[in-house]
Protein backbone atom coordinates (compact mmCIF):
# COMPACT_ATOMS: atom_id res chain seq x y z
CA UNK A 1 0.00 0.00 0.00
CA UNK A 2 2.83 2.42 0.85
CA UNK A 3 5.00 1.39 -2.10
CA UNK A 4 4.69 3.63 -5.14
CA UNK A 5 3.01 2.08 -8.17
CA UNK A 6 1.86 3.32 -11.53
CA UNK A 7 -1.79 4.31 -11.23
CA UNK A 8 -4.28 5.74 -13.73
CA UNK A 9 -2.78 9.23 -13.33
CA UNK A 10 0.89 8.55 -12.58
CA UNK A 11 2.86 7.19 -9.64
CA UNK A 12 0.74 6.83 -6.53
CA UNK A 13 0.50 5.05 -3.18
CA UNK A 14 -1.76 5.14 -0.16
CA UNK A 15 -0.02 8.40 0.81
CA UNK A 16 -1.74 9.94 -2.22
CA UNK A 17 -5.02 9.48 -0.31
CA UNK A 18 -3.83 11.48 2.72
CA UNK A 19 -4.40 15.21 2.68
CA UNK A 20 -1.46 17.44 3.48
CA UNK A 21 -2.09 19.10 6.84
CA UNK A 22 -0.40 22.39 5.98
CA UNK A 23 -2.44 22.73 2.82
CA UNK A 24 -5.68 21.91 4.68
CA UNK A 25 -4.94 24.40 7.46
CA UNK A 26 -4.12 27.08 4.88
CA UNK A 27 -7.34 26.39 2.97
CA UNK A 28 -9.40 26.75 6.16
CA UNK A 29 -7.66 30.02 7.08
CA UNK A 30 -8.17 31.38 3.55
CA UNK A 31 -11.95 30.87 3.53
CA UNK A 32 -14.80 32.51 5.38
CA UNK A 33 -16.42 30.49 8.16
CA UNK A 34 -19.67 30.08 6.23
CA UNK A 35 -17.91 28.73 3.12
CA UNK A 36 -15.52 26.15 4.59
CA UNK A 37 -17.76 23.49 3.06
CA UNK A 38 -17.31 23.10 0.10
CA UNK A 39 -14.40 25.53 -0.46
CA UNK A 40 -11.89 24.12 2.06
CA UNK A 41 -13.41 20.66 2.53
CA UNK A 42 -15.91 19.08 0.12
CA UNK A 43 -17.05 15.76 1.64
CA UNK A 44 -18.86 13.00 -0.21
CA UNK A 45 -19.78 9.41 0.58
CA UNK A 46 -18.36 6.44 -1.33
CA UNK A 47 -19.89 3.06 -0.47
CA UNK A 48 -17.69 0.08 -1.37
CA UNK A 49 -20.18 -2.09 -3.25
CA UNK A 50 -17.70 -4.55 -4.79
CA UNK A 51 -14.65 -6.13 -3.16
CA UNK A 52 -12.65 -5.54 -6.37
CA UNK A 53 -13.75 -1.92 -6.85
CA UNK A 54 -10.74 0.37 -7.32
CA UNK A 55 -9.99 3.99 -6.58
CA UNK A 56 -10.29 5.99 -9.79
CA UNK A 57 -7.28 8.16 -8.86
CA UNK A 58 -4.75 5.67 -7.45
CA UNK A 59 -5.91 2.32 -8.81
CA UNK A 60 -5.78 0.86 -5.30
CA UNK A 61 -8.55 -1.51 -4.24
CA UNK A 62 -11.00 0.47 -2.12
CA UNK A 63 -11.27 -2.48 0.26
CA UNK A 64 -7.50 -2.32 0.85
CA UNK A 65 -7.68 1.44 1.35
CA UNK A 66 -10.39 1.00 3.98
CA UNK A 67 -8.42 -1.73 5.75
CA UNK A 68 -5.24 0.34 5.77
CA UNK A 69 -6.84 3.29 7.53
CA UNK A 70 -8.70 0.94 9.89
CA UNK A 71 -5.34 0.03 11.45
CA UNK A 72 -5.31 3.49 13.06
CA UNK A 73 -8.12 2.39 15.41
CA UNK A 74 -7.42 1.46 19.03
CA UNK A 75 -9.49 -1.74 18.97
CA UNK A 76 -8.63 -4.75 16.77
CA UNK A 77 -11.08 -5.46 13.97
CA UNK A 78 -13.15 -8.64 14.16
CA UNK A 79 -15.37 -9.61 11.26
CA UNK A 80 -19.06 -9.99 12.10
CA UNK A 81 -21.09 -12.88 10.65
CA UNK A 82 -24.05 -11.84 8.54
CA UNK A 83 -24.47 -8.74 6.43
CA UNK A 84 -21.90 -5.97 6.16
CA UNK A 85 -21.12 -2.82 4.22
CA UNK A 86 -18.04 -0.56 4.13
CA UNK A 87 -17.90 3.13 3.24
CA UNK A 88 -15.37 5.91 2.79
CA UNK A 89 -15.89 9.64 3.25
CA UNK A 90 -13.72 11.50 0.74
CA UNK A 91 -12.75 15.10 0.04
CA UNK A 92 -13.46 16.30 -3.51
CA UNK A 93 -11.65 19.61 -3.09
CA UNK A 94 -8.14 18.11 -2.86
CA UNK A 95 -6.09 16.10 -5.40
CA UNK A 96 -6.92 12.37 -5.48
CA UNK A 97 -9.92 12.97 -3.20
CA UNK A 98 -8.20 12.03 0.10
CA UNK A 99 -9.93 10.01 2.81
CA UNK A 100 -11.76 12.01 5.49
CA UNK A 101 -13.23 9.08 7.41
CA UNK A 102 -14.19 5.43 7.23
CA UNK A 103 -17.28 3.53 8.36
CA UNK A 104 -18.61 -0.01 8.50
CA UNK A 105 -22.10 -1.37 9.01
CA UNK A 106 -22.85 -4.93 10.07
CA UNK A 107 -25.62 -7.22 11.25
CA UNK A 108 -27.06 -5.96 14.52
CA UNK A 109 -26.27 -7.45 17.92
CA UNK A 110 -29.17 -9.77 18.68
CA UNK A 111 -29.39 -9.34 22.46
CA UNK A 112 -29.34 -5.74 23.67
CA UNK A 113 -32.03 -5.14 26.27
CA UNK A 114 -32.00 -1.31 26.29
CA UNK A 115 -32.38 -1.15 22.52
CA UNK A 116 -35.04 -3.88 22.40
CA UNK A 117 -37.08 -2.11 25.08
CA UNK A 118 -36.89 1.17 23.12
CA UNK A 119 -37.99 -0.50 19.87
CA UNK A 120 -40.79 -2.48 21.52
CA UNK A 121 -39.26 -5.91 21.03
CA UNK A 122 -39.25 -6.93 24.69
CA UNK A 123 -42.20 -9.06 25.72
CA UNK A 124 -43.14 -6.89 28.70
CA UNK A 125 -43.08 -3.67 26.67
CA UNK A 126 -45.05 -5.09 23.77
CA UNK A 127 -47.72 -6.60 26.02
CA UNK A 128 -47.94 -3.39 28.06
CA UNK A 129 -48.33 -1.16 24.98
CA UNK A 130 -50.96 -3.54 23.56
CA UNK A 131 -52.91 -3.45 26.82
CA UNK A 132 -52.76 0.35 26.86
CA UNK A 133 -53.86 0.70 23.24
CA UNK A 134 -55.43 -2.43 21.67
CA UNK A 135 -55.90 -1.34 18.04
CA UNK A 136 -57.53 -3.06 15.08
CA UNK A 137 -54.10 -3.15 13.41
CA UNK A 138 -52.72 -5.20 16.31
CA UNK A 139 -55.81 -7.42 16.33
CA UNK A 140 -55.26 -8.23 12.65
CA UNK A 141 -51.51 -8.63 13.13
CA UNK A 142 -51.87 -11.59 15.53
CA UNK A 143 -53.40 -14.19 13.12
CA UNK A 144 -51.53 -12.78 10.12
CA UNK A 145 -48.19 -13.09 11.89
CA UNK A 146 -49.01 -16.60 13.09
CA UNK A 147 -49.96 -17.75 9.59
CA UNK A 148 -46.86 -16.18 8.01
CA UNK A 149 -44.54 -17.79 10.55
CA UNK A 150 -46.18 -21.21 10.27
CA UNK A 151 -45.98 -21.19 6.47
CA UNK A 152 -42.28 -20.29 6.65
CA UNK A 153 -41.33 -23.66 8.22
CA UNK A 154 -40.55 -26.79 6.18
CA UNK A 155 -42.81 -29.51 7.61
CA UNK A 156 -42.91 -32.39 5.10
CA UNK A 157 -40.34 -34.55 6.93
CA UNK A 158 -41.97 -33.90 10.31
CA UNK A 159 -45.38 -34.96 8.97
CA UNK A 160 -43.90 -38.03 7.28
CA UNK A 161 -42.19 -39.09 10.52
CA UNK A 162 -45.43 -38.66 12.48
CA UNK A 163 -44.21 -35.84 14.73
CA UNK A 164 -47.21 -33.77 13.63
CA UNK A 165 -50.21 -34.30 11.32
CA UNK A 166 -51.89 -32.00 8.82
CA UNK A 167 -54.93 -31.77 11.10
CA UNK A 168 -52.76 -30.87 14.09
CA UNK A 169 -51.31 -27.90 12.21
CA UNK A 170 -54.72 -26.23 12.40
CA UNK A 171 -56.02 -28.06 15.51
CA UNK A 172 -52.93 -28.69 17.64
CA UNK A 173 -53.03 -30.85 20.76
CA UNK A 174 -50.80 -30.98 23.81
CA UNK A 175 -49.49 -34.33 22.57
CA UNK A 176 -48.45 -32.93 19.17
CA UNK A 177 -46.54 -30.12 20.85
CA UNK A 178 -44.80 -32.61 23.18
CA UNK A 179 -43.80 -34.81 20.23
CA UNK A 180 -42.18 -31.87 18.44
CA UNK A 181 -40.27 -30.78 21.55
CA UNK A 182 -39.04 -34.34 22.13
CA UNK A 183 -37.80 -34.53 18.53
CA UNK A 184 -36.10 -31.13 18.93
CA UNK A 185 -34.20 -32.43 21.96
CA UNK A 186 -32.99 -35.48 20.00
CA UNK A 187 -31.95 -33.34 17.01
CA UNK A 188 -30.02 -30.89 19.22
CA UNK A 189 -28.10 -33.76 20.80
CA UNK A 190 -27.26 -35.20 17.38
CA UNK A 191 -26.08 -31.78 16.19
CA UNK A 192 -23.78 -31.36 19.18
CA UNK A 193 -22.27 -34.81 18.66
CA UNK A 194 -22.07 -34.63 14.85
CA UNK A 195 -22.07 -30.94 13.78
CA UNK A 196 -20.83 -31.67 10.21
CA UNK A 197 -19.81 -28.09 9.46
CA UNK A 198 -19.12 -28.99 5.83
CA UNK A 199 -22.80 -29.76 5.29
CA UNK A 200 -23.66 -26.14 6.09
CA UNK A 201 -21.27 -24.70 3.48
CA UNK A 202 -23.32 -23.93 0.37
CA UNK A 203 -22.33 -25.29 -3.02
CA UNK A 204 -25.16 -23.28 -4.56
CA UNK A 205 -28.06 -21.18 -3.33
CA UNK A 206 -30.90 -23.09 -5.00
CA UNK A 207 -33.95 -24.75 -3.44
CA UNK A 208 -32.18 -28.11 -3.30
CA UNK A 209 -29.47 -26.65 -1.08
CA UNK A 210 -31.99 -25.09 1.29
CA UNK A 211 -33.92 -28.35 1.56
CA UNK A 212 -30.68 -30.17 2.47
CA UNK A 213 -29.98 -27.45 5.03
CA UNK A 214 -33.47 -27.78 6.53
CA UNK A 215 -32.90 -31.52 7.00
CA UNK A 216 -29.66 -31.10 8.98
CA UNK A 217 -29.81 -31.85 12.70
CA UNK A 218 -29.37 -28.14 13.51
CA UNK A 219 -32.32 -26.85 11.51
CA UNK A 220 -34.49 -29.87 12.24
CA UNK A 221 -34.11 -28.98 15.92
CA UNK A 222 -34.88 -25.32 15.27
CA UNK A 223 -37.89 -26.17 13.09
CA UNK A 224 -39.36 -28.50 15.71
CA UNK A 225 -38.91 -25.95 18.51
CA UNK A 226 -40.34 -23.06 16.52
CA UNK A 227 -43.29 -25.06 15.21
CA UNK A 228 -44.09 -26.27 18.74
CA UNK A 229 -44.19 -22.66 19.96
CA UNK A 230 -46.43 -21.60 17.07
CA UNK A 231 -48.81 -24.51 17.61
CA UNK A 232 -49.12 -23.51 21.26
CA UNK A 233 -50.09 -20.01 20.07
CA UNK A 234 -52.65 -21.46 17.66
CA UNK A 235 -54.05 -23.69 20.40
CA UNK A 236 -54.68 -20.66 22.61
CA UNK A 237 -56.31 -18.72 19.76
CA UNK A 238 -58.53 -21.71 18.96
CA UNK A 239 -59.69 -21.89 22.58
CA UNK A 240 -60.77 -18.24 22.36
CA UNK A 241 -62.30 -18.53 18.86
CA UNK A 242 -60.08 -15.56 18.05
CA UNK A 243 -61.15 -13.15 15.30
CA UNK A 244 -59.18 -10.13 14.01
CA UNK A 245 -61.19 -7.67 16.11
CA UNK A 246 -60.33 -5.44 19.06
CA UNK A 247 -62.74 -7.38 21.30
CA UNK A 248 -60.89 -10.63 20.55
CA UNK A 249 -57.54 -8.96 21.25
CA UNK A 250 -58.79 -7.73 24.63
CA UNK A 251 -60.09 -11.23 25.41
CA UNK A 252 -56.69 -12.64 24.47
CA UNK A 253 -54.95 -10.23 26.86
CA UNK A 254 -57.31 -11.30 29.65
CA UNK A 255 -56.67 -15.01 28.98
CA UNK A 256 -54.12 -16.85 31.16
CA UNK A 257 -51.99 -17.73 28.13
CA UNK A 258 -52.66 -14.53 26.19
CA UNK A 259 -49.45 -12.79 27.18
CA UNK A 260 -47.42 -15.82 26.11
CA UNK A 261 -49.07 -15.64 22.68
CA UNK A 262 -47.96 -12.04 22.16
CA UNK A 263 -44.52 -12.77 23.61
CA UNK A 264 -43.99 -15.65 21.17
CA UNK A 265 -45.14 -13.60 18.17
CA UNK A 266 -43.07 -10.52 18.97
CA UNK A 267 -40.01 -12.71 19.62
CA UNK A 268 -40.46 -14.32 16.20
CA UNK A 269 -41.02 -10.90 14.62
CA UNK A 270 -37.75 -9.65 16.08
CA UNK A 271 -35.92 -12.67 14.66
CA UNK A 272 -37.48 -11.96 11.26
CA UNK A 273 -36.51 -8.29 11.07
CA UNK A 274 -33.31 -7.79 13.09
CA UNK A 275 -31.06 -9.33 10.45
CA UNK A 276 -32.74 -7.55 7.54
CA UNK A 277 -34.15 -4.13 8.43
CA UNK A 278 -31.53 -2.75 10.81
CA UNK A 279 -27.74 -2.58 10.98
CA UNK A 280 -25.15 -1.70 13.59
CA UNK A 281 -22.45 0.89 13.01
CA UNK A 282 -19.35 -1.14 13.82
CA UNK A 283 -16.73 1.38 12.64
CA UNK A 284 -17.17 5.14 12.38
CA UNK A 285 -14.48 7.77 12.61
CA UNK A 286 -12.18 10.30 11.03
CA UNK A 287 -8.73 9.91 9.49
CA UNK A 288 -5.91 12.44 10.18
CA UNK A 289 -5.61 15.32 9.53
CA UNK A 290 -9.41 15.67 9.71
CA UNK A 291 -10.01 14.19 13.17
CA UNK A 292 -9.33 17.40 15.18
CA UNK A 293 -12.00 19.04 12.99
CA UNK A 294 -14.78 16.72 14.26
CA UNK A 295 -14.92 14.78 11.01
CA UNK A 296 -16.00 11.76 13.06
CA UNK A 297 -19.32 13.54 13.53
CA UNK A 298 -19.44 14.16 9.77
CA UNK A 299 -18.99 10.44 9.13
CA UNK A 300 -21.74 9.64 11.64
CA UNK A 301 -24.11 12.11 9.97
CA UNK A 302 -23.45 10.78 6.46
CA UNK A 303 -24.38 7.25 7.59
CA UNK A 304 -27.95 8.58 7.84
CA UNK A 305 -27.91 9.50 4.14
CA UNK A 306 -30.30 7.82 1.69
CA UNK A 307 -27.16 6.78 -0.19
CA UNK A 308 -26.58 4.21 2.57
CA UNK A 309 -30.20 2.99 2.47
CA UNK A 310 -30.07 2.58 -1.30
CA UNK A 311 -26.63 0.95 -1.38
CA UNK A 312 -27.81 -1.59 1.21
CA UNK A 313 -30.93 -2.32 -0.85
CA UNK A 314 -28.85 -2.83 -4.02
CA UNK A 315 -26.36 -5.07 -2.25
CA UNK A 316 -28.89 -7.43 -0.67
CA UNK A 317 -32.00 -7.23 -2.87
CA UNK A 318 -31.28 -10.65 -4.42
CA UNK A 319 -29.56 -12.20 -1.41
CA UNK A 320 -31.40 -15.11 0.21
CA UNK A 321 -32.07 -14.90 3.92
CA UNK A 322 -29.87 -17.76 5.15
CA UNK A 323 -31.70 -18.74 8.33
CA UNK A 324 -35.19 -18.15 6.88
CA UNK A 325 -34.31 -20.22 3.79
CA UNK A 326 -32.86 -23.00 5.94
CA UNK A 327 -36.04 -23.07 8.03
CA UNK A 328 -38.31 -23.02 4.97
CA UNK A 329 -36.39 -25.54 2.87
CA UNK A 330 -36.58 -23.16 -0.09
CA UNK A 331 -35.12 -19.85 -1.18
CA UNK A 332 -36.54 -16.95 0.83
CA UNK A 333 -35.88 -13.37 -0.25
CA UNK A 334 -36.78 -10.66 2.24
CA UNK A 335 -36.65 -7.12 0.85
CA UNK A 336 -33.97 -5.09 2.68
CA UNK A 337 -35.59 -1.97 4.16
CA UNK A 338 -33.02 -0.26 6.36
CA UNK A 339 -35.00 1.72 8.94
CA UNK A 340 -32.72 1.80 11.99
CA UNK A 341 -29.03 2.06 12.81
CA UNK A 342 -27.61 1.10 16.18
CA UNK A 343 -24.19 1.61 17.71
CA UNK A 344 -22.20 1.82 20.92
CA UNK A 345 -19.47 4.23 21.93
CA UNK A 346 -15.95 2.84 22.19
CA UNK A 347 -15.73 3.96 25.81
CA UNK A 348 -18.30 4.79 28.47
CA UNK A 349 -17.88 8.57 28.24
CA UNK A 350 -20.93 10.68 27.35
CA UNK A 351 -18.75 13.19 25.50
CA UNK A 352 -18.00 11.12 22.40
CA UNK A 353 -18.40 11.62 18.65
CA UNK A 354 -22.09 10.63 18.77
CA UNK A 355 -22.93 13.16 21.49
CA UNK A 356 -25.49 15.71 20.21
CA UNK A 357 -25.16 14.46 16.62
CA UNK A 358 -28.38 15.15 14.75
CA UNK A 359 -29.87 16.36 11.48
CA UNK A 360 -32.56 18.90 12.45
CA UNK A 361 -35.95 18.94 10.84
CA UNK A 362 -35.80 20.83 7.55
CA UNK A 363 -32.07 20.24 6.96
CA UNK A 364 -31.54 18.21 3.76
CA UNK A 365 -35.33 17.87 3.52
CA UNK A 366 -35.68 15.96 6.80
CA UNK A 367 -39.35 15.53 7.85
CA UNK A 368 -38.30 15.15 11.49
CA UNK A 369 -35.06 15.46 13.41
CA UNK A 370 -32.73 12.48 12.97
CA UNK A 371 -30.61 12.05 16.08
CA UNK A 372 -28.29 9.57 17.68
CA UNK A 373 -30.66 8.82 20.54
CA UNK A 374 -28.96 7.77 23.79
CA UNK A 375 -30.60 4.58 25.05
CA UNK A 376 -28.49 3.66 28.08
CA UNK A 377 -25.32 1.81 29.02
CA UNK A 378 -24.20 -1.74 28.32
CA UNK A 379 -23.16 -3.82 31.32
CA UNK A 380 -19.47 -3.99 30.41
CA UNK A 381 -19.64 -7.67 29.55
CA UNK A 382 -17.91 -9.37 26.63
CA UNK A 383 -14.70 -10.81 25.23
CA UNK A 384 -12.96 -7.80 23.67
CA UNK A 385 -10.21 -7.96 26.32
CA UNK A 386 -9.27 -11.56 25.43
CA UNK A 387 -6.83 -12.21 22.60
CA UNK A 388 -7.40 -14.52 19.65
CA UNK A 389 -4.79 -17.01 20.90
CA UNK A 390 -6.68 -17.46 24.18
CA UNK A 391 -9.89 -18.18 22.28
CA UNK A 392 -8.13 -20.68 20.00
CA UNK A 393 -6.69 -22.57 22.98
CA UNK A 394 -10.11 -22.74 24.64
CA UNK A 395 -11.65 -24.06 21.40
CA UNK A 396 -8.94 -26.74 21.18
CA UNK A 397 -9.53 -27.70 24.80
CA UNK A 398 -13.27 -28.12 24.25
CA UNK A 399 -12.77 -30.13 21.06
CA UNK A 400 -10.53 -32.59 22.92
CA UNK A 401 -12.72 -32.85 26.01
CA UNK A 402 -15.20 -35.67 26.56
CA UNK A 403 -18.14 -33.25 26.59
CA UNK A 404 -17.29 -32.06 23.09
CA UNK A 405 -17.64 -28.61 21.59
CA UNK A 406 -21.21 -27.36 21.89
CA UNK A 407 -20.63 -24.24 19.77
CA UNK A 408 -19.32 -24.81 16.24
CA UNK A 409 -19.66 -21.32 14.68
CA UNK A 410 -22.28 -22.53 12.22
CA UNK A 411 -24.57 -19.74 11.07
CA UNK A 412 -27.96 -20.25 12.70
CA UNK A 413 -26.58 -22.13 15.70
CA UNK A 414 -27.18 -19.23 18.05
CA UNK A 415 -26.09 -15.72 18.95
CA UNK A 416 -22.58 -14.72 20.11
CA UNK A 417 -20.75 -17.97 19.26
CA UNK A 418 -17.36 -16.54 20.29
CA UNK A 419 -18.68 -15.53 23.70
CA UNK A 420 -20.38 -18.88 24.26
CA UNK A 421 -17.22 -20.78 23.31
CA UNK A 422 -15.19 -18.77 25.79
CA UNK A 423 -17.78 -19.27 28.52
CA UNK A 424 -17.88 -23.03 27.90
CA UNK A 425 -14.09 -23.24 28.02
CA UNK A 426 -13.79 -21.19 31.20
CA UNK A 427 -16.52 -23.21 32.89
CA UNK A 428 -14.79 -26.44 31.89
CA UNK A 429 -11.56 -25.19 33.49
CA UNK A 430 -13.43 -24.21 36.63
CA UNK A 431 -12.83 -20.48 36.18
CA UNK A 432 -15.58 -18.01 37.20
CA UNK A 433 -16.68 -17.12 33.66
CA UNK A 434 -18.96 -14.27 34.74
CA UNK A 435 -16.07 -12.50 36.45
CA UNK A 436 -13.58 -13.16 33.64
CA UNK A 437 -15.98 -11.89 30.96
CA UNK A 438 -16.88 -8.75 32.90
CA UNK A 439 -14.30 -6.36 31.44
CA UNK A 440 -15.70 -3.41 33.40
CA UNK A 441 -15.88 -1.11 30.38
CA UNK A 442 -19.54 -0.19 29.87
CA UNK A 443 -20.42 1.42 26.56
CA UNK A 444 -23.10 3.94 25.68
CA UNK A 445 -25.86 2.62 23.42
CA UNK A 446 -27.40 4.72 20.63
CA UNK A 447 -30.25 4.22 18.20
CA UNK A 448 -30.69 6.17 14.95
CA UNK A 449 -34.16 5.96 13.35
CA UNK A 450 -34.10 6.48 9.58
CA UNK A 451 -37.87 6.10 9.14
CA UNK A 452 -40.79 7.68 10.96
CA UNK A 453 -42.46 4.28 11.33
CA UNK A 454 -39.33 2.26 12.15
CA UNK A 455 -41.04 0.57 15.11
CA UNK A 456 -43.99 -0.55 12.98
CA UNK A 457 -41.65 -2.01 10.35
CA UNK A 458 -39.45 -3.81 12.89
CA UNK A 459 -42.42 -5.34 14.74
CA UNK A 460 -44.10 -6.34 11.48
CA UNK A 461 -47.14 -4.06 11.70
CA UNK A 462 -46.12 -2.06 8.62
CA UNK A 463 -44.37 -3.03 5.40
CA UNK A 464 -43.44 0.26 3.75
CA UNK A 465 -40.98 2.58 5.54
CA UNK A 466 -41.75 6.30 5.65
CA UNK A 467 -38.21 7.63 5.47
CA UNK A 468 -37.30 10.85 7.25
CA UNK A 469 -34.91 12.03 4.53
CA UNK A 470 -35.93 12.24 0.85
CA UNK A 471 -34.88 9.10 -1.04
CA UNK A 472 -34.67 10.91 -4.39
CA UNK A 473 -31.58 12.94 -5.19
CA UNK A 474 -29.58 11.07 -2.56
CA UNK A 475 -26.22 12.65 -3.48
CA UNK A 476 -27.62 16.13 -3.08
CA UNK A 477 -29.07 15.10 0.29
CA UNK A 478 -25.56 13.98 1.34
CA UNK A 479 -24.12 17.32 0.19
CA UNK A 480 -26.73 19.15 2.25
CA UNK A 481 -25.80 17.03 5.29
CA UNK A 482 -22.12 17.90 4.75
CA UNK A 483 -22.94 21.63 4.50
CA UNK A 484 -24.89 21.36 7.75
CA UNK A 485 -21.87 19.72 9.42
CA UNK A 486 -19.71 22.58 8.17
CA UNK A 487 -21.93 25.26 9.70
CA UNK A 488 -22.85 23.37 12.88
CA UNK A 489 -19.55 21.73 13.81
CA UNK A 490 -16.58 22.69 11.63
CA UNK A 491 -16.84 26.49 11.61
CA UNK A 492 -17.56 26.89 15.36
CA UNK A 493 -14.74 24.43 16.13
CA UNK A 494 -12.18 26.42 14.13
CA UNK A 495 -13.37 29.78 15.47
CA UNK A 496 -13.38 28.60 19.08
CA UNK A 497 -10.07 26.73 18.93
CA UNK A 498 -7.86 28.16 16.16
CA UNK A 499 -4.82 26.39 17.65
CA UNK A 500 -6.22 23.12 16.30
CA UNK A 501 -5.08 24.17 12.83
CA UNK A 502 -1.49 23.94 14.07
CA UNK A 503 -2.16 20.30 15.01
CA UNK A 504 -3.69 19.72 11.58
CA UNK A 505 -0.66 21.30 9.88
CA UNK A 506 1.77 18.84 11.49
CA UNK A 507 0.61 16.12 9.06
CA UNK A 508 3.10 16.25 6.17
CA UNK A 509 2.75 14.04 3.08
CA UNK A 510 6.24 14.87 1.84
CA UNK A 511 9.06 12.45 2.51
CA UNK A 512 9.69 11.06 5.10
CA UNK A 513 5.88 11.12 5.53
CA UNK A 514 5.34 12.63 8.97
CA UNK A 515 1.63 11.99 8.79
CA UNK A 516 -0.59 10.66 11.59
CA UNK A 517 -2.70 8.64 9.14
CA UNK A 518 0.31 6.47 8.33
CA UNK A 519 0.05 3.09 10.01
CA UNK A 520 2.74 2.74 12.65
CA UNK A 521 3.96 -0.85 12.48
CA UNK A 522 5.30 -2.24 15.77
CA UNK A 523 8.99 -3.06 15.69
CA UNK A 524 10.58 -6.16 17.21
CA UNK A 525 13.47 -5.41 19.51
CA UNK A 526 16.32 -7.88 19.10
CA UNK A 527 17.12 -7.92 22.80
CA UNK A 528 13.51 -8.47 23.91
CA UNK A 529 13.13 -11.42 26.24
CA UNK A 530 10.69 -14.21 25.32
CA UNK A 531 7.34 -14.07 27.07
CA UNK A 532 7.67 -17.72 28.13
CA UNK A 533 11.26 -18.79 28.90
Amino acid sequence: MERKRLGPHGWTSVFSLMRDGKELAAAIRANQADSLVPNAIDPYLQVIEDSNERCQFTGLRLMDVWRYFRYNWAMPYNSVPGRSMLALVRDAVAPNHPIIGIAALGSAIVQLSQRDKWIGWTSANFVSSTQDKPTIALARWVPRQLETLTQSIYKADLIKAGHVTYRELSRPTEDSISRLLAEAKIAWELHRRFPHRSKHKPRSYDDRHWKREALTHLFRAKRCETLAQLLQVRRTLNELNYEPKVDSLQALLAHAGGKKVLEALVRASKAEHIGIDMLDITICGAVPPYNPLLAGKLTALLLCSPEIVQAYARRYKDAPSIIASSMAGRTVHRPPRLVLLGTTSLYGERLNQYHRVQIPRGVAGAKETIRYAYLGESVGYGSSHLCAETVRELELLLAQSSRGRRVNSIFGEGVSPRLRKIRDGLDFLGFPSDRVLNHGNPRLIYGVPLALNFRGVLVGLEKNPRYILPQRGSREVSRAIARYWGSRWLSPRVERRPELLDIVAVNDIRLPYQHSARVDLPGLEEDALPLFA
